[in-house]
């Protein structure tokens, strides 16, 4: 019998070829990751000049250089969408939701997941609401386009020359602008969909205030300053300069809100529905969508409203309790202020005390200024402008003197504006380095829902005594949730105003006057309160679920770095990543 030679080789040659063949697969899923990543990259930046494209306005308030994104001398532009457009509309948006499909997520980073689930959720949220473009309505007396436009105007940064051109530019199409509205307006009036007479007299009143002393207007003092702080420019360049400006004012701002007043007074009377949205024909889902597109927030109406009435029983036994046990906190409640007074050294404070409950944010410059004079009436107690987000500064939060604010209402306000507020997390999420597209997103949900969640904290950062400061939040919590019924029983239910009434009268809320306010606010801002208290309550009750999954494993801290650094999103996406963060 022969002996079959050894092959003494043979193990390790069959473990290099395996080696080999591991090293060549881990390079090829390497380089299709990548593939992946850069595709995806591509299309989003692609979808994200798109959208800021579609108004000077918002592309100059995005980007303070967008020659980096390839954007070279965009022609100064501002149109209003009318509702001829749906179909065109509809084509898009089923174009783009059928791109995104197409697109897989399996090897994209998870930043690219978060952008990508998003951007589904949300381009599947516009287009169902195609066809319900009349619904809407740019004018109102609060958060309208008339309202808003001149504070957009009045805050337009001159960072070159070019923006002053463009804002000039800007300032003579404003009568053209708000002829486009003024048909739009007319087309909802045919349809039935037209605004009450209260609502219209209303706007009228503020376009007369604005134009009422055309010598005095107040984007001419402004202008006037912001030119003259301008760099560079001689004195001859400067006049020039406040000559063309007071000549568009004369021939077109001013023209243009008397065209919104006329415009208005032949459409009084078209309009017969004083009530919410359900009384108008498709009003019940136009509604739903605002509740999507606006708050992020994805379950069915009942369902929120029990949420809502939950939180409110809840708030209401704890706030009986709490006065149970300590009666003297009622008193105390109406003349608890805290140790600081100054912004400057309030927003100090609050960066040092939420370290404890925050993760750090690294170095950042801020300010705090007041609002100029003669925009006072027309601009909310605070606010943070959020910078664009190619710099990521200027980091401003805006008082405004009328509003009065003082004491713990000072202090909470911000918190919500400031730290760990608005402008705490538009940089901690900056920080991480999203796909552009995530800056401007419709996700008003998670961003005030997160200033709303975070006040929680700032009464507690504001006052010493701990059973105080919970009590003001509940107070506070009780509020937001009352507005928020109100806002769905108006909306959703259909509530009048002696329904309203009779609501608020259970809470000791008896003054007519007042609940006529009230009403016709919230009938002017559908689903405005909602945006507010139910994301933060989506927040918490996303809190709640993962304490009692992880159990003594649970990190409060961890838990508020993962929810930033997901970073602003429809709340189903909220959940999705928190859980696989938090729980892989």
């Amino acid at each position: 019998m022969t002996r079959k030679k050894k092959i003494p080789f043979l193990p390790l040659l069959l473990t290099f070829l395996a080696l080999l063949c591991g090293l060549a697969l881990g390079a090829c899923s390497h380089y299709l990751d990548q593939k992946h990543n850069q595709a995806f990259e591509t299309y989003a930046d692609s979808l994200f000049r798109q959208e800021i494209l579609t108004s000077t306005i918002n592309l100059h308030y995005t980007l303070a250089f967008p020659e980096q994104y390839g954007i070279q001398d965009p022609t100064p532009s501002l149109s209003f969408p009318g509702a001829d457009d749906s179909s065109r509309r509809r084509r898009a948006l089923e174009d783009q939701l059928e791109d995104l499909k197409n697109l897989s997520s399996r090897r994209l980073s998870r930043s690219n997941r978060i952008a990508l689930d998003t951007l589904r959720l949300v381009t599947g949220t516009e287009l169902s609401s195609t066809g319900m473009e009349l619904l809407q309505e740019p004018l109102s007396p609060s958060l309208g386009i008339q309202a808003q436009l001149p504070v957009l105007l009045a805050e337009y940064t001159f960072r070159t020359r070019q923006d002053i051109e463009d804002y000039l530019q800007l300032l003579s199409l404003t009568d053209s602008y708000f002829r486009q509205i003024l048909d739009f307006e007319q087309e909802k009036a045919v349809q039935g969909l037209f605004m009450s007479d209260a609502s219209l007299c209303r706007i009228q009143e503020q376009c007369r205030s604005l134009i009422s002393d055309p010598s005095h207007n107040y984007l001419e003092s402004i202008f006037s300053d912001k030119i003259s702080a301008f760099p560079d420019l001689t004195a001859r360049e400067k006049n020039g300069y406040l000559n063309r400006h007071r000549e568009i004012l004369e021939d077109h701002f001013l023209p243009a809100y008397q065209l919104l007043i006329d415009g208005l007074e032949e459409l009084k009377g078209t309009g017969s529905n004083e009530n919410g949205l359900c009384w108008l024909k498709g009003g019940k889902d136009y509604y739903r969508y605002l509740l999507r597109s606006q708050s992020g927030l994805y379950e069915e109406p009942n369902q929120i409203r029990e949420r809502l009435q939950e939180q409110l029983k809840a708030d209401s036994l704890e706030m009986q309790s709490l006065l149970s046990e300590n009666p003297e906190l009622l008193s105390a409640s109406l003349t608890a202020r805290p140790a600081l007074e100054d912004p400057g050294e309030i927003l100090k404070a609050l960066r040092e005390q939420i370290t404890e409950d925050f993760p750090s944010l690294s170095a950042s410059s801020y300010e705090v200024k007041y609002v100029h004079p003669d925009l006072k009436e027309y601009l909310s107690p605070a606010f943070y402008l959020t910078p664009p987000v190619d710099t990521m500064s200027p980091n401003t939060i805006y008082i405004n003197p009328a509003a009065s604010l003082e004491g713990t209402e000072l202090y909470t306000t911000l918190a919500h504006e400031g730290f760990p507020g608005h402008l705490y997390q538009t940089l901690y999420f900056a920080g991480t380095n999203p796909p552009a597209i995530r800056h401007i997103m419709g996700t008003g949900g998670y961003i005030e829902g997160w200033a709303t969640y975070i006040e929680s904290f700032a009464y507690g950062y504001a006052q010493k005594d701990p059973a105080l400061s919970r009590l003001l939040w509940l107070n506070r919590s009780l509020n937001l949730g009352l507005c928020s019924l109100l806002d769905m029983g108006i909306h959703y239910y259909g509530w009048t105003e002696e329904d309203t009434f009779s609501f608020l009268s259970s809470f000791g809320i008896t003054d007519r006057n007042a609940v006529k306010e009230i009403f016709r606010y919230t009938v002017e801002t559908p689903g405005n309160y909602l945006k507010y208290y139910m994301g933060y309550l989506s927040i918490l009750d996303l809190r709640t679920e993962m304490e009692k999954e992880l159990g003594k494993n649970f990190d409060l801290k961890e838990f508020h770095r993962t929810v930033l650094e997901i970073g602003p999103c429809p709340f189903p996406v909220l959940r999705k990543y928190t859980r696989e963060l938090l729980l892989s």
